[in-house]
């Protein structure tokens, strides 16, 4: 991450608030194809995937809504929010007292993002950038898994490596509004809200979206 991505976040987002969490301000965008447009303009690369941290997904907005409604779900625990995007769940861990919190993103532009919501909200946290499923989970207490089920691979490999952390007595959450991907089994519900979404985002104005606590299908 540069001073060159962090511009490019400020420069192209506004700060604002998601429908679902009033009391956390981002930096978001208003649109999704501009900024996509501008994003591969940034890198002179085509074919990218969407600016992922610029928008209040429907997972993350879920975490941060139970995570402040039910602060003893984090307080006085190490949470990882795992692929946190604009880091609305990272933001809600640490405002409700977790011991440690580390936000973890591949993009240097989510990292940038991270850092100005973190600044924005007055709070702290860790930001690991690069792929944290590369190694075994360890010393987790809570995992925060927002919206990974929506691609095969993806989903595929996160699970597996969510499964370790299970097995080592780490509690996940699993936070999704019915992606194709999610388990069909091992998923317990413990909430759920229905977060307004735009159209150009989803395909559906409302997402509900369910959080489960994981104890893996798969071992």
């Amino acid at each position: 991450m540069t001073d060159r991505h962090t511009r490019f976040v400020r420069e192209n987002t506004v700060a604002t608030q998601a429908p679902l969490v009033p009391e956390i301000t981002l930096h978001l965008a208003s649109e999704v194809t501009p900024l996509w447009h501008a994003t591969e303009e940034v890198l002179e690369q085509n074919g990218l995937p969407p600016p992922y941290w610029a928008f209040a997904w429907p997972g993350g907005q879920t975490f941060a809504r139970i995570l402040l409604d039910r602060p003893e779900l984090a307080r006085g625990r190490r949470v990882l929010d795992f692929a946190a995007g604009c880091g609305i769940a990272a933001i809600a861990a640490d405002k409700s007292g977790a011991a440690q919190v580390v936000a973890s993103e591949i993009d240097a532009f989510a990292v940038a993002a991270l850092g100005l919501n973190a600044a924005l909200n007055g709070v702290m946290f860790d930001i690991l950038e690069g792929d944290v499923l590369a190694e075994p989970p360890a010393g987790w207490d809570l995992i925060l898994a927002g919206d990974v089920c929506y691609e095969k691979p993806m989903a595929d490999r996160t699970l597996a490596w969510l499964d370790l952390a299970v097995a080592q007595g780490t509690e996940v959450l699993i936070a999704d509004p019915g992606r194709a991907y999610l388990p069909k089994s091992g998923l317990t519900e413990i909430a759920r809200h229905d977060v307004p979404t735009p159209l150009d985002l989803e395909n559906r104005k409302i997402m509900t979206t369910v959080i489960y606590r994981y104890t893996s299908s798969r071992l």
